[in-house]
């Protein structure tokens, strides 16, 4: 079975109702698909994580870092091989901040990224690649990530910004403001030029760099050329105990009808003990 729902956006955590939604598409909804695939004695079954559930700093990682401790402990004695993919950013996806960039262009609009966030992008084509590589070739509790270099593919939005205007025959003018953007878009791009607003980031969750593995994990990258394999550590009865109080906790919450961003985020905090939460003043949906 191949599940590749997954709300994967750091945004998803700005209030209670999108944040219960994060939480059953990336958590329950998982965990239910995996039971029917057990039920039904599937051989093998797939589901996607993301390079933000290694180190988690926002909520959205963090769910993913419960789902794979979730299926990995859920298959664990059955006969139904459990595999997921850490993938970077895709680079033009709906939502992203890439597809912004495209939609500024069409709408005439002034482009605005941060310029210290680092992240690694791949394609669709990469990132359908890799999903299906770990559904057939996965072992249980594998996770594949793409095998990609520190300095050479971690990119800054800034950079992706200026590279994306001039491959579309655009030269960018950074500016010093959103209001100074929003000012000379008529002029500049009469002109062939963008005005671009670059700032430092200051929205919540955001990690300055991506990671898909760290030196305590068991990787190895000698399997495949394109991609690296972790293999997962057996999921502790400690874990295991984190997840299930989560699910309890969550469960109540839904059959309440009622819940606060506050008692989800600390559901998730408590059942993901890796998480250090980037805290923040802004908000994505703030921002131009």
């Amino acid at each position: 079975m191949l599940n590749i729902a997954a709300m994967k956006h750091v945004r998803s955590e700005k209030d209670e109702f999108s944040l219960m939604r994060m939480v059953k598409t990336n958590i329950l909804d998982t965990r239910k698909t995996l039971g029917q695939a057990i039920a039904s004695g599937a051989k093998k079954y797939f589901a996607v994580s993301t390079d933000k559930a290694k180190n988690p700093a926002n909520l959205m990682g963090a769910t993913k870092r419960i789902m794979e401790d979730v299926i990995f402990g859920e298959a664990e004695g059955t006969k139904t091989a459990v595999s997921t993919a850490r993938f970077a950013n895709v680079a033009f996806s709906d939502g992203s901040l890439l597809h912004g960039f495209r939609q500024r262009l069409l709408a005439r609009q002034p482009i605005a990224a941060p310029r210290d966030i680092r992240r690694y992008f791949v394609t669709g084509p990469e990132s359908g690649m890799l999903c299906l590589s770990s559904l057939v070739l996965g072992a249980h509790r594998e996770i594949f990530f793409p095998n990609l270099d520190a300095g050479l593919d971690l990119l800054t939005f800034s950079d992706i910004a200026v590279r994306f205007l001039r491959a579309n025959n655009y030269e960018p003018v950074e500016v010093n403001s959103e209001e100074e953007a929003r000012g000379r878009a008529g002029e500049l791009i009469e002109q062939g030029k963008w005005p671009c607003y670059f700032f430092n980031s200051d929205t919540p969750g955001e990690k300055p760099f991506e990671e898909f593995y760290s030196g305590d994990d068991n990787v190895t990258f000698e399997r495949f050329r394109d991609m690296g394999v972790i293999s997962a550590a057996k999921v502790s009865a400690e874990i295991e105990r984190l997840y299930r109080a989560f699910l309890c906790r969550t469960d109540a919450m839904r059959q309440a009808g009622r819940w606060s961003k506050a008692d989800l985020a600390s559901a998730i905090t408590t059942a993901c003990p890796d998480l250090h939460h980037v805290e923040g003043k802004g908000s994505l949906d703030g921002k131009m």
